[in-house]
């Protein structure tokens, strides 16, 4: 995911009132964890998910999270790689959703 695409998902939160930080699962690392009236959404950008590490990489630090808070994968691909609970959006349709989390 291009340096632009990651800025532009961190300044929408931030426009809609969520404190962004980021943060680790373990050892890996968590893109975006942002918080906002006592609820908190995770994030991994990636570009595509093309390749199985790829998938890897966006999914298994959310994966081994054990709290119950929305997870999401975002990247530039259109169709839906959704898996144990973490949803996946294409970046411009999550950033035009209403509400998050």
């Amino acid at each position: 995911m291009s340096v632009t695409n990651i800025s532009k998902a961190n300044s929408e939160k931030l426009r809609r009132g969520w404190q962004v930080t980021v943060g680790k699962s373990d050892v890996r690392e968590i893109d975006f964890i942002a918080k906002k009236d006592g609820t908190r959404i995770y994030i991994q950008v990636a570009y595509l998910l093309a390749a199985d590490e790829t998938v890897a990489h966006a999914f298994t630090p959310l994966e081994s999270i054990r709290d119950n808070y929305p997870k999401y994968v975002l990247s530039l691909d259109e169709f839906d790689r959704s898996r144990n609970g973490i949803r996946h959006f294409n970046i411009r349709d999550f950033l035009l959703m209403e509400a998050w989390g």
